[in-house]
């Protein structure tokens, strides 16, 4: 049917959205181990051990660090959401209030001007 959502749309968005995070997420990690990686190569006396155990830390230090970012993020995005949302309310209300006095006020003139004109006035 035109105009109507496909069932299972809002399943197939939500499962879309965690592939890209996932993948994001992926990503991060492993431009995190390549930057940890180039980290630990600046201090050539580390034993394979030490260069492993440098590299993983470092990875998860930048991956907490990446972690509160988007948490900050999160809630101002619903700070956000909320603000906006107020506004628009607000917006819409004054708009109808708006609306409402003009067609009130079109129809008290016409209702005032109608008995001039039948007197011809």
């Amino acid at each position: 049917m035109r105009g109507r959502p496909e069932e299972g749309t809002d399943d197939f968005a939500q499962g879309l959205a965690k592939l890209e995070g996932y993948l994001l997420c992926h990503a991060e990690r492993s431009s995190a181990r390549a930057r940890a990686e180039a980290f630990a190569r600046r201090m050539p006396w580390l034993t394979r051990a030490q260069h492993d155990e440098v590299v993983r830390l470092y990875t998860e230090d930048h991956m907490e660090v990446t972690r509160e970012k988007l948490r900050a993020i999160e809630k101002r995005c619903r700070e956000l959401r909320g603000e906006y949302g107020d506004r628009y309310a607000e917006l819409r209300r004054r708009l109808l209030c708006t609306g409402a006095v003009l067609v009130l006020s079109a129809s008290a003139l016409c209702v005032c001007t109608v008995p001039f004109a039948r007197l011809g006035v």
